[in-house]
C-alpha cells in the first residue's frame, strides 16, 4: 500500500459513515483554513487494486522561511486499533512527506479517551490507542486541563433524542422558565446577521473580525452552516409581563391583608419578598412598553452552529451582557437543543475545561454546560509526528514551535 494525492469524491465516500468523519476533515474547513494561510492536501492510504484504507485532509503552513508543517485536524481517518495499518501508514506517511520537505505532521483525533462526571472519571476502550500512537513515533504533548491546545480535549455532547427540560439541572431549568416569560425567540438568519453577532463574540476569542465570516461562506455553500438569533417579541414580552405584574400583585394585597390580622415575621417576610418581585414585575412592563415602540428588532444573543452527517457543534455563542437579567444564553441553548432535536442525534456545546474545581478561571462555563446534563469526554490529546527528527527537535528547543502554537494567558482569554 502507498499515500497518494485522492479526489474529494473518493474523499466523501471513505468518510460517509466513518465514526470518525467530522467537520473538520472536510474541504470546507480546509477552504476556510487557507484563508488562515494554509495549503492543503487530500490524500488516501490505497492498494495496488485502489481500494482505499486511510484518508486525511491535511494543512500546510511555514514555520519560518525554510521549514513547514502539516496539520491533520482532528486526526487522520483510519482504524486506530488496526496496529498494522498504523504501522504501515505512519511509516508511508513519513517517507511521503520527507520528500516535501515537512518537519513534521500534528493529529488530534477526536477519540474520547474518558467520561467524566463531577464525582468520577471513566477510561473507555480507546485509551489504549494512545500506546499505539506511541508505539509508532508520534510524540504525546502535554495534556492540558484549559484551552491551551489548538482545540479542546473536553467536550461536552447532549443525545439530543433524550434531551428534555424536566431531566436538566434544576438551576438550569429555572432560568431557562424565566427566558421564556421574556418572549424571546429564535430565528434562522442570513449572513447579514453576522454583524448582529459580532458584538455578542467580540471579546470571546482572539480571532480577527473576518474569521467568522469566512467561517460562514465555507460551509454555507453546501448548507453545512446555520447563523441563529435569538430576539425578543416585544409583544409577547408585554402580554406575559403584564399578567405576571398582575398575579403577584394580586398575591401582595392578600400578603396585606394577612399582615394586618397577623402582623408576624412570616408574613412580613412574604409582603417584603413580593414587594421586591412587583418592583422587578413592573420594570419588566416598562421596558416591553418601550421595546414596543421600536420599529426594529431587539437581539440579544446568536450562535454559529455546523451540521455535519448526525452531529451539530456549535462554534461560537454569545450574548448581549446588557440583557443578562433576560437569561439569553440559556434561552439560547435550550432553543438550539429544541430546534436540532428531530433532525439530529447529537450537539457538541464545544470546549470546557478538565478543572471542575470553583478556582479554575472557567468555573462558569463548565457549570453553565453541566448544567444542561451532557456527557463530557475527554479526548486523546495531541500528538506531533516527526517527519525529520533532528530538525524538529532543533525547532522544539530553541522555541520556534512554542511560539507557533502557544496560546494567550488564561487572563487575556475572557470566556
Amino acid at each position: 500500500m502507498y499515500i497518494k494525492d485522492i479526489s474529494l469524491n473518493d474523499f466523501k465516500k471513505f468518510i460517509k459513515t466513518n465514526p470518525l468523519a467530522n467537520h473538520y476533515q472536510t474541504i470546507n474547513y480546509a477552504l476556510l483554513m487557507s484563508e488562515q494561510g494554509y495549503e492543503h492536501d487530500i490524500i488516501g492510504y490505497v492498494d495496488d487494486f485502489n481500494n482505499i484504507y486511510a484518508v486525511s485532509i491535511i494543512l500546510f503552513k511555514n514555520i519560518n522561511k525554510k521549514y513547514k508543517y502539516g496539520y491533520a485536524p482532528k486526526g487522520f481517518i483510519l482504524d486506530y486499533f488496526d496496529e498494522r495499518l498504523v504501522r504501515n501508514f505512519t511509516k508511508d506517511l513519513i517517507n511521503y512527506y520527507k520528500k516535501k520537505h515537512i518537519i513534521f505532521i500534528k493529529i488530534n483525533p477526536e477519540i474520547a479517551t474518558k467520561e467524566i462526571t463531577k464525582t468520577d472519571t471513566f477510561n473507555l476502550p480507546n485509551i489504549k490507542i494512545k500506546k499505539i500512537l506511541e508505539d509508532n513515533n508520534y510524540l504525546k504533548l502535554k495534556d492540558n486541563l484549559y484551552f491551551e491546545s489548538i482545540l479542546p480535549r473536553y467536550n461536552a455532547i447532549i443525545t439530543l433524542k433524550d434531551f428534555n427540560l424536566k431531566d436538566i439541572n434544576k438551576n438550569t431549568r429555572n432560568k431557562i422558565n424565566r427566558s421564556l416569560d421574556k418572549g424571546l425567540k429564535l430565528e434562522v438568519s442570513s449572513r447579514s446577521g453576522l454583524d448582529i453577532l459580532k458584538p455578542f463574540i467580540r471579546r470571546k476569542k482572539t480571532c480577527d473580525e473576518f474569521y467568522y465570516k469566512d467561517y460562514y461562506n465555507a460551509f454555507k455553500k453546501d448548507e453545512m452552516i446555520d447563523l441563529l438569533l435569538v430576539y425578543v417579541d416585544p409583544k409577547e414580552y408585554l402580554v406575559k409581563a403584564r399578567k405576571i405584574y398582575e398575579e403577584e400583585l394580586e398575591k401582595n394585597n392578600q400578603y396585606n391583608q394577612e399582615l394586618i390580622k397577623n402582623n408576624n415575621r412570616k408574613n412580613i417576610n412574604k409582603k417584603m419578598m413580593s414587594d421586591k418581585k412587583l418592583l422587578s414585575y413592573k420594570n419588566d412592563v416598562y421596558l416591553a412598553t418601550e421595546l414596543n415602540k421600536q420599529k426594529e428588532k431587539k437581539y440579544i444573543a446568536g450562535a454559529l452552529v455546523v451540521k455535519f452527517n448526525n452531529r451539530v457543534n456549535i462554534i461560537i455563542s454569545g450574548y448581549d451582557k446588557k440583557y443578562k437579567a433576560f437569561n439569553p444564553n440559556y434561552f439560547l441553548h435550550y432553543a438550539l437543543l429544541k430546534h436540532y432535536q428531530k433532525d439530529f442525534d447529537y450537539l457538541d456545546l464545544n470546549g470546557m475545561t478538565g478543572d471542575l474545581s470553583k478556582n479554575n478561571p472557567y468555573h462558569g462555563l463548565n457549570e453553565f454546560k453541566l448544567g444542561f446534563n451532557p456527557k463530557m469526554y475527554e479526548f486523546i490529546g495531541e500528538f506531533d509526528l516527526p517527519i525529520k527528527p533532528r530538525i524538529y527537535q532543533r525547532l522544539r528547543k530553541k522555541g520556534e514551535l512554542a511560539k507557533l502554537f502557544n496560546k494567550p494567558n488564561l487572563k487575556e482569554v475572557k470566556q
